[in-house]
């Protein structure tokens, strides 16, 4: 069953303007999928297929004649000689738009070969799971009370709501595919039962300042290999560094990244958390509901193909706002709470509007799973489109 997405229209109106785009996410966030339900005209060729993937490396220009425009190319970054033919091609035809659309799951080879060959050829956009927003219209029912916390377990991965799959199962099985198939190739970890260490660690700090030497200490690695970890991570659209806001304040912030997991149901399965109750019950709820907020953000600016301009603030005295949104030289301020009844006016509130004036604070929100509180809830946001306030659902 066809979950709608609200890529849809982004990738649409960008076909129309550029001679190709590329899809990149995590695997299973539904890609493919979404491609061909846009674009069902275009044709499809995997390169999964080592059989196929070989002759698109060794044969571009073969392979491209045999396979014509309008065309969907799935896992391009098992072909990275090919994209010098398909600049060639896209050069050829500079007039015409919406000849091919990529998808990748490796970033780091996927970006190193498009910024080589396909530089200022192609829109690159990032597709990430299902948002609060999408699930909601799917289901027609609000998301919230037994409803969030249900998708905060098991998160947004279109197959395990389509299919109505049992997320220990799918999450599982999911580890063992990223781990042998992606993590392998690009950084060849030795030994995967380290790396599977390091990813149930970094859940279980989600929503937390990252510290690669204290991931190093309590994993007994190098600081060296967990950035590189990291890195990997990161590229893969599993984690999100979420940086610090510090311009013109001064040296007394912290200027470390947060870390989040942008998928919250795999941050519960490697968290240990195998039930809706295991979550209701667990230290980590706060975190994770507000890990659910940092995705739900980062969905609605990758959805309208835009970077998302997203930083949090923190000073050395522990004063904190969970997530800052500069517009201009003015600012947006959020704070999550798994409460009903939060303070009326945060700390964190209070100071940062005493550094950069009251006259540079559009809003202040707090973020809540109810609607018990006279704040924001978990459904209602403020993000602004450009600089117009606009009401996005969560």
């Amino acid at each position: 069953m066809w979950i709608s997405r609200d890529l849809e229209n982004t990738l649409r109106e960008i076909s129309r303007q550029r001679p190709a785009l590329v899809l990149t996410g995590c695997r299973q966030a539904g890609k493919t999928s979404l491609l061909q339900q846009v674009f069902p005209g275009h044709g499809y060729i995997s390169l999964d297929l080592p059989s196929i993937a070989e002759e698109a490396e060794e044969a571009g220009g073969q392979f491209l004649r045999k396979h014509l425009p309008p065309l969907i190319i799935d896992e391009i970054q098992h072909a990275p000689k090919l994209l010098r033919y398909l600049k060639r091609t896209i050069d050829e035809n500079r007039d015409k738009t919406g000849l091919y659309c990529l998808t990748g799951s490796q970033k780091f080879p996927l970006m190193e070969g498009i910024s080589e060959s396909l530089a200022g050829r192609v829109a690159v956009i990032e597709c990430q799971s299902l948002s609060a927003k999408e699930l909601e219209c799917w289901r027609q029912s609000s998301i919230e009370g037994e409803l969030l916390l249900d998708l905060i377990f098991k998160g947004g991965y279109p197959e395990l709501h389509a299919k109505g799959l049992e997320p220990e199962r799918f999450f599982s099985d999911y580890l063992a595919t990223y781990l042998e198939r992606d993590v392998r190739q690009v950084i060849q970890v030795r030994s995967l039962r380290d790396f599977d260490r390091f990813m149930r660690l970094a859940a279980i700090r989600s929503g937390h300042l990252l510290s690669a030497n204290s991931f190093a200490s309590d994993l007994g690695l190098s600081p060296n290999t967990v950035k590189s970890w990291l890195s990997v991570l990161q590229a893969s659209n599993i984690i999100y560094l979420l940086e610090p806001y510090y311009r013109n304040l001064g040296k007394r912030l912290v200027k470390t990244p947060k870390l989040y997991f942008l998928d919250t149901g795999l941050a519960c399965f490697l968290a240990g958390i195998r039930s809706q109750g295991d979550l209701e019950r667990s230290a980590l709820l706060g975190a994770l509901f507000e890990t659910h907020v940092l995705g739900q953000m980062v969905r609605w600016h990758s959805n309208r193909g835009r970077r998302p301009l997203l930083c949090f603030y923190r000073d050395h005295e522990g004063h904190e706002i969970d997530f800052v949104i500069p517009i201009g030289e003015k600012l947006k301020l959020f704070e999550c709470k798994w409460s009903e009844s939060p303070p009326d006016v945060p700390k964190g509130f209070e100071e940062i509007t005493a550094l950069v004036g009251e006259k540079n604070i559009l809003s202040r929100s707090v973020i809540t799973p109810t609607r018990g509180y006279r704040g924001l809830t978990s459904r209602d946001l403020i993000l602004d489109d450009s600089i117009e306030l606009k009401s996005l659902e969560i």
